[in-house]
């Protein structure tokens, strides 16, 4: 039994969270201390050495920019909501927790983790310049908005970084001992994912749009999911780096998307990394099993 859960935490994680949505969603504020344990606990395996920029993330960068401006483009005559909504998707910066998946996957904590910096500075220059573009926000200055998005992002993913490495510097023996329990990091992400399918699954239940609208976004959001693990993995696998190139590109922030849908574009266009948050975790569960899959024939 408990092989059984430690194999499939992640999608028994989304079903508890679906199933449970009323009452995993007043759990929400507890979040963000979630994912600051999680990280401290990555980022206690990553020296500040480690963080090197790489020629594969300038690659990867370029496509989350300016692969977003040409989804929106290719979309956006048959529908605009439509085209947002997978937009949104593209130019969303990976996740903060991302560095525990990858961990997990045996990938470079320290590539994902600097590409994650690189990822969200990209993202908070670039959306206050081109969503206005689209949908004018007469309230949203582009210095209010870059300093808003770097308050949403810079918290949780700096501050973990510095007290991991202080507790290095100053404190080794906390830091050794958080080191042994990095394992844990794993477990933290499959509450937090079970809180944030419940308010995914609240927000889509809640929200009386237009149906065949959403589905469209929905499986819109499918297709670039897959197509930027794909295009993340084919990348990094130039630079031997392919699971961190792979989780840099399609693991996305998608609380942060969410937010940014509701600030600059059409509220519909939310549904998109809505359902984000389902098909790039059961890539993930996907991608785990296969490793242990491969580790168990051996």
């Amino acid at each position: 039994m408990l092989k059984f859960l430690k194999d499939w935490t992640l999608p028994i994680a989304m079903l508890i969270g679906g199933v449970g949505y009323p009452l995993f969603t007043t759990l929400s504020f507890l979040t963000p201390a979630l994912i600051f344990v999680m990280l401290l606990l990555t980022f206690c395996k990553v020296s500040p050495q480690e963080l090197r920029p790489k020629r594969l993330h300038l690659w990867l960068l370029l496509i989350q920019i300016f692969g977003a401006l040409v989804v929106y483009l290719l979309l956006y005559r048959f529908n605009k909501i439509l085209a947002e909504g997978v937009m949104v998707c593209v130019i969303c910066p990976t996740a903060t927790a991302a560095a525990v998946i990858t961990s997990k996957l045996g990938g470079s904590a320290s590539s994902l983790t600097t590409y994650t910096l690189i990822a969200n500075i990209g993202a908070a220059i670039a959306v206050p310049i081109l969503f206005p573009l689209i949908e004018a926000n007469p309230s949203q200055d582009f210095w209010s908005a870059f300093t808003v998005i770097l308050s949403k992002i810079f918290p949780l993913l700096i501050c973990p970084i510095f007290v991991a490495w202080l507790l290095h510097r100053f404190f080794p023996k906390a830091h050794r001992i958080l080191l042994s329990y990095h394992e844990l990091a794993f477990y933290l992400w499959a509450v937090s994912l079970t809180i944030v399918t419940a308010r995914t699954i609240a927000s889509l239940i809640n929200d009386s749009a237009d149906g065949q609208t959403e589905i469209l976004i929905a499986l819109g959001s499918l297709v670039v999911c897959c197509l930027q693990f794909f295009l993340g993995k084919t990348l990094g696998g130039l630079y031997n780096d392919r699971i961190s190139g792979g989780q840099a590109l399609g693991q996305k922030n998608t609380i942060l998307a969410i937010w940014m849908a509701h600030t600059y574009l059409n509220p519909l266009s939310s549904v998109g990394p809505g359902a984000y948050v389902l098909w790039q975790n059961i890539i993930n569960s996907w991608q785990l099993w296969k490793k242990r899959k491969k580790e168990g024939s051996k």
